[in-house]
């Protein structure tokens, strides 16, 4: 199989996936696409390279996070609140929750949604998240458990502080 071939392959494999997480990442549709775009780019000239890789999922996964991060960083890019795209859908739940779970997650600073993406939505353990995002496994943590209690506040505003009325720790 070709260089071309088997980039081809990959790509019609993976770019919903890679577009999911793009998306999650950005919660702009328009931005997620060309963040993939630019993530597929970047790959491509590297396929070589790439497909002897360990795991080719890792190193592409890499390039969309620091392809976000630059995205971020050109200042006609900064984050826009948007209206919530048709996809992708979580499973099991009606309109008003995704509406409910995009705006949550769309609310959380960058590092915690990037946190969340990688260890929720692509599965990562925090040591992998810590390498993939180049920050500690300490960091990695604290950033998920930040996280959740933003997002367990803003989807369960009445379950927010029950530890605090019986005086447990929080």
């Amino acid at each position: 199989m070709s260089r071309d071939e088997e980039f081809t392959a990959y790509v019609r494999e993976r770019r919903a996936h890679l577009f999911r997480a793009a998306y999650l990442l950005c919660g702009d549709e328009h931005r997620a696409e060309d963040i993939v775009q630019l993530t597929l780019s970047k790959v491509y000239s590297a396929w070589r390279k790439v497909r002897k890789a360990d795991s080719v999922d890792a190193y592409v996964r890499r390039v969309l996070v620091n392809s976000h991060l630059d995205e971020g960083r050109r200042p006609w890019r900064r984050e826009r609140s948007g209206e919530v795209a048709d996809h992708p859908v979580p499973t099991g739940l009606g309109a008003e929750e995704v509406d409910e779970l995009w705006t949550a997650l769309r609310s959380l600073p960058a590092g915690q949604r990037r946190v969340v993406v990688l260890r929720h939505y692509w599965g990562l353990s925090v040591e992998e998240t810590a390498a993939d995002l180049g920050i500690s496994g300490g960091t990695v943590k604290s950033q998920t458990s930040a996280a959740l209690a933003n997002l367990r506040r803003t989807l369960r505003p009445g379950l927010a502080a029950p530890d605090a009325a019986r005086g447990g720790r929080r």
